[in-house]
Order: structure tokens, then sequence, then C-alpha cells
């Protein structure tokens, strides 16, 4: 018999729609149909999104050199009422164009901090812009709606920051009929705009990364942007009919949450589209926000799409045993390795 929590969920569950089965077709070219569907359904559910900029506004604010790279400031204006604050930074060592990494910073309740992550060891073994720069990578981060500088300016106005600046801009957008989610993917899809403009980039090896929010930035991203050519994404591996099952809707921020989307499918959709692009997911079996049973299903799914394009080995699904919401030694050494094989530095 289930427990109390339980039964009340399920009573729940008892009164909405069944989630549609994600069932995949036996060919490769019925998935082609499939996936054009797909993808069309997933725009649409992120709302009446105002069209990006033709062409990036950029305004450069300074250049740094360090040891082995040179930093830029800049902002983007996103043409619907903010800038986008961000630093690129590339390998000072180069003799061609160069593979880039979108990186994506996580949320945790760090309003604050934002695309600084890409600067610390707070969350990831090394800093990430310092460790990949080495390696030859360019990375270009930006603040996230709501964070970093762009604290108290969002349509809830300067007195909203924070949390409060977040579920102000949420609910400012769904009464113009799109969702927060769909406005912050918008931003850094604009942000993958820039860098692929960039003549120091290679745009045929641009890929993405993150953890937590930044992992589901990046295989969102990934789904929705085919100029992204691999992606690795750490800890927030979510399957929604999972989390609502397991008690644990409040271990994601209202940011992501897309009306309509369980009507149709679950987030194996999503990722499925990624295919047949290499992706790397490594979770661990104690993320109270990724439970276990929701990665299997998804990782099943995932892997006959990447079969059908006779790719299997562009995929890999990994859970850590005894690994919380963190990014552990081992998964930044396979992160490191992963984009090193499938974005090679020449």
């Amino acid at each position: 018999m289930g427990s109390a929590p339980d039964s009340v969920i399920a009573n729940h569950l008892a009164h909405v729609p069944v989630v549609p089965e994600f069932n995949l077709p036996s060919s490769l070219d019925a998935w082609v149909r499939q996936r054009r569907e797909t993808q069309s359904t997933l725009w649409r559910l992120l709302g009446n999104l105002p069209p990006r900029p033709k062409r990036p506004q950029v305004t450069c604010h300074g250049r740094f050199e360090a040891e082995h790279f040179v930093t830029e400031k800049f902002s983007i204006d996103n043409g619907a009422g903010e800038t986008l604050p961000g630093v690129l930074l590339l390998p000072l060592q180069r003799r061609a164009r160069v593979p880039a990494l979108l990186y994506c910073h996580w949320h945790g309740g760090e309003y604050g901090k934002g695309k600084v992550e890409v600067f610390e060891s707070t969350h990831t073994p090394e800093a990430p812009a310092a460790a990949l720069a080495r390696r030859g990578f360019a990375v270009l981060a930006i603040d996230a709606p709501c964070f970093g500088s762009r604290q108290g300016k969002g349509p809830g106005g300067p007195r909203q920051n924070g949390e409060a600046g977040e579920a102000a801009a949420s609910k400012f957008h769904l009464w113009f009929g799109r969702t927060l989610w769909g406005m912050l993917l918008r931003d850094d899809l604009i942000a993958l705009d820039y860098l692929a403009t960039r003549p120091e980039i290679d745009p045929r090896r641009i890929g993405v990364t993150g953890i937590s929010m930044g992992a589901t930035r990046a295989w969102w991203l990934m789904a929705l942007d085919e100029r992204l050519r691999a992606g690795v994404a750490v800890a927030c591996l979510t399957r929604y009919q999972d989390l609502i099952a397991g008690g644990g809707l409040n271990e994601h921020g209202i940011y992501y949450y897309v009306p309509g989307f369980l009507n149709h499918f679950d987030t194996e959709a999503v990722l499925s589209l990624v295919a047949p692009r290499p992706l790397l997911l490594m979770n661990g079996d104690r993320d109270p926000g990724s439970p276990v049973a929701g990665i299997r299903q998804i990782e099943q799914k995932v892997r006959k799409v990447y079969g059908l394009h006779g790719l299997a080995e562009a995929f890999d699904c990994q859970v850590h045993p005894g690994v919380g919401h963190e990014y552990t030694r081992p998964m930044w050494q396979s992160m490191l390795a992963w984009f090193e094989q499938h974005l090679p530095v020449t």
C-alpha cells in the first residue's frame, strides 16, 4: 500500500489526461517526418515568442588578456526589452578557426551570479573558462533572465530581484502567451547567433554544456537548433511524469514549466530531437530532481532513435552511483574527453 503522500499525488494524476506515449517508428524516414512534427509542437508550446533579431546588435565593453585566453565583455540587444550581458573567451594560441562551447550557467537560487560561474570552480571541479580555453576551445556565456547583472531589469521592474523577479517575469510572459523558459532559450539562441558570426569560430564545431538548469538548457537548445553539433548535460535529466509521481515538483523552479507540455509527450521527445548529434548525459542516482526511473525511460527511447541513424555510439547516458545533484571529477573528465573527441581542436 502506498503512503499518504503517494495516494494524494495519485488522486491528482487520476484526474488529468493520460500523457501520450512517445512511440517511435521503425524506419529512419518515418522518424524524420515525426521529428519535424515533434519539433514544431515544441516551438508552439514555448509560446508566441518574438522573432530573434536578424543580426545581433552587439556592444563591446572591453577586452582583457590572460595567460591562455582573451576575454571579451559584451552585451546584445535581445529585441524584447533587455540586453544580454556576456563574455567570450578566445584561446590565445590558435592557428585557425577554433571549436566553441556555449556554456549555460546553473540556477541554484544564485541569482547574483549567472555567467560568472564560468570563471569559478564552485560547482565544477575546475573553472570552466580557463580549463576549456587551455584546451583550445572558445567559450561564450551570458546571464539568463533574472540572473547576474539582469537582476531588476525584467518585466517586474527594478524592485523585483531574485526569486521575486523570476516569478514576475513568469507571470508577465504567460499573460502574453509565451513562457519564461521560451524567452530564456530565445536569449541563448541569440547568443548562439552571435557566436556563429565570429570569424575566430568554426561554425561546424559549436557545442553546448552546463550543469543543472544549464544542463536542461543544453538539451533543449540542441533539440531546437541543429547548429549545436555536440552536447554534455550534467545533473538535470528529468522526466516530468516521474518527477510528479515522486513528489518532486518543487525540485525545479517556475522558470521552465511549459503549459500543456504533458498533453503531448514527456521529455524523451525533446531529447530524441538531438539525434544523431553526439550527446552525453550524466546524472547521479541520488539526485531528487532527476528520478532514475525516468532517466532509464528517456535513455531507452533516445537510444532507439540513435539506433535508427546507425550511430548508437554518439549517445551515452550515465547514472553515477552515490552521487547527488553535483558535478564530480569523473564527470568533468568525461565532459572534456567528449568534446575533444567530437569537436576536435585542430
